[in-house]
């Protein structure tokens, strides 16, 4: 639709911030700022809006959804919208790595129980397929990437893209059956939680890690729904790109965020867990391989952080014990996490 100097009025669809913007490069124009104008034009263009001259003031469309047609691209490559102010309530997001219907799932099932909340939806693809499951949905942001990007490559690229005060990191396993925002919101009012989600873990030597026995605070947040502030996100960073399977990067991240000063808790929250795809079609082997070098990854910085863990020091650790010989003992896990 056009705007006017009296009475500019974007498209009805158009989301507060994009026309918040439009209307600031029409002023920039009326006052002859070219350069703030096309400041103001890029950053409509990054939030999937184009904003065009007319008559008396100017059109918002949406982009293209074949803009992102042209290929796939680097996660660095990825613009970051970290720094921008929050157009949605919750952004949340996935990592496709096939098994799109399970994203789907869990997308209507977000968006039946968001009530009045404005949601974001971001898909990051290292299939090629998602973009056109998704090209005709206004309310998901489909990132391509190369199908070579890691998994926690993968999930800091739609991370970048957050544009919500609160993020939710999930896997397509999980489907909301209530509101699970309501429970997040009050849970992350509190400025000391850096992370909560429906299911945690515990350990007490930071070998074994058991599933945590209740609500309230836990070791780390598994990555089935990791719910956080965005300012967490721009605090601690991302996850360690060179996890690039899943498995251990949600412990690695949550110890990171307990080293910045931040908690981590489960908070109770109405949702199903659905098979896990990505461990069910690996082969033992596999799952063998990749979850030991992900975890001595993850023990290499933090073997010795007993402060971050809940028991606190275990009373036979022995801090002379060779470095070496830590990566020749068991590790157990609750299965599939």
């Amino acid at each position: 639709m056009t705007g006017s100097g009296e009475a500019r009025e974007a498209q009805p669809q158009a989301p507060g911030e994009v026309r918040r913007l439009a209307e600031e490069r029409a002023d920039a124009r009326a006052g002859k700022d070219f350069a703030a104008a096309d400041a103001l034009r890029d950053q409509i263009a990054e939030q999937g809006w184009v904003v065009a001259d007319a008559p008396g003031g100017f059109t918002l469309e949406p982009a293209e959804r074949d803009a992102g047609s042209a290929g796939p691209i680097a996660p660095a490559q990825v613009a970051s919208m970290l720094d921008r102010e929050p157009v949605f309530d919750v952004a949340i997001h996935w990592v496709c790595e096939g098994w799109l219907d399970d994203i789907d799932r869990a997308i209507d099932a977000f968006a039946a129980n968001a009530g009045s909340r404005r949601l974001q939806f971001v898909v990051a693809d290292v299939t090629g397929d998602a973009h056109e499951r998704w090209r005709e949905r206004e309310d998901v942001e489909v990132v391509w990437l190369h199908d070579d990007a890691g998994w926690a490559a993968a999930r800091n690229a739609g991370l970048a893209r957050s544009l919500a005060p609160i993020v939710i990191a999930a896997d397509g396993s999980i489907e909301p059956t209530g509101d699970v925002f309501s429970p997040i919101e009050t849970a992350l009012r509190d400025p000391g939680t850096g992370v909560v989600g429906p299911f945690g873990i515990v350990t007490r030597d930071l070998r074994e890690f058991d599933e945590a026995p209740g609500d309230g605070p836990c070791d780390a947040v598994e990555g089935y729904l990791m719910a956080f502030r965005r300012e967490v996100l721009t605090k601690v960073g991302g996850f360690d790109e060179k996890f690039r399977w899943y498995r251990t990067a949600d412990i690695d991240w949550s110890f990171k965020v307990k080293d910045a000063g931040l908690g981590c808790s489960v908070v109770p929250l109405p949702v199903t867990k659905h098979d896990h795809r990505a461990w069910a079609v690996a082969t033992e082997a596999q799952r063998t391989s990749w979850s030991k070098r992900n975890f001595y990854r993850f023990l290499d910085r933090y073997r010795d952080r007993w402060d971050l863990v809940l028991s606190g020091e275990p009373d036979h650790h022995d801090h002379d014990h060779d470095h070496e010989h830590h990566h020749d003992q068991p590790v157990t896990m609750p299965e599939g996490r």
